[in-house]
């Protein structure tokens, strides 16, 4: 998971990848290695109430969160993040098998990095109706070339570890998705491989 960072360690990072990018230039040396700016730094949590879509699911030990891929299996896999102050009271449409538990909601909450804290009573998928985001393309084609393409898809996961849920081709851009991001990591992304090529998308949203 991801590990909310100081603000001075974040500085202390990306000082340290500019130093060693000019170094490396100073000396004749090769450019940084693809991803290096996303590997550098963390996105600080959220100091907000937020919101994300995915599976809650209970094994009778512990409770996730899952953002990403899910396993259809009874009961389903996947590997999120830990879910506190969750309550099965009130919800009628989860599906159990054995000790475990699980079903799909839009859940309430605030973040710490690590830890997603419920605030308010979820809200069945099934049920939910969500304000549509804005298009995060401003409606234009990117400008990922076939190599582009393979050298994120490639470097990315690495770079950012297990916040990274999946990656995709679309209209000349990778859409990436990850657990969160403030910005920085959507910045991170456009130094590494060029603006106009990369879109991050975080599945924790903040509630406006």
């Amino acid at each position: 998971m991801m590990h909310r960072r100081s603000l001075a360690a974040l500085a202390a990072g990306a000082a340290l990848l500019l130093t060693s990018c000019a170094a490396a230039a100073d000396a004749g040396g090769t450019a940084a290695p693809p991803g290096a700016a996303l590997a550098a730094l963390t996105p600080d949590a959220p100091t907000g109430e937020v919101i994300a879509q995915g599976t809650v699911l209970d094994d009778g030990s512990s409770v996730e969160l899952c953002l990403g891929a899910v396993a259809e299996s009874a009961p389903p896999q996947c590997s999120g993040i830990p879910l506190s102050g969750w309550s099965w009271a009130g919800l009628d449409d989860a599906a159990s098998v054995v000790d475990a538990t699980w079903g799909t909601y839009a859940v309430y909450g605030t973040y710490d990095g690590d830890t997603f804290t419920v605030t308010r009573a979820p809200v069945p998928l099934a049920l939910f109706d969500p304000v549509a985001a804005p298009d995060p393309t401003g409606g234009k084609t990117g400008t990922a070339a076939a190599s582009d393409v393979t050298s994120i898809h490639k470097a990315v996961p690495a770079a950012i570890g297990d916040a990274y849920l999946s990656s995709s081709e679309q209209d000349g851009w990778v859409l990436v998705d990850v657990v969160w991001d403030d910005g920085t990591w959507q910045k991170a992304a456009d130094q590494d491989f060029g603006a106009g090529k990369v879109i991050v998308r975080s599945a924790i949203r903040e509630v406006s």
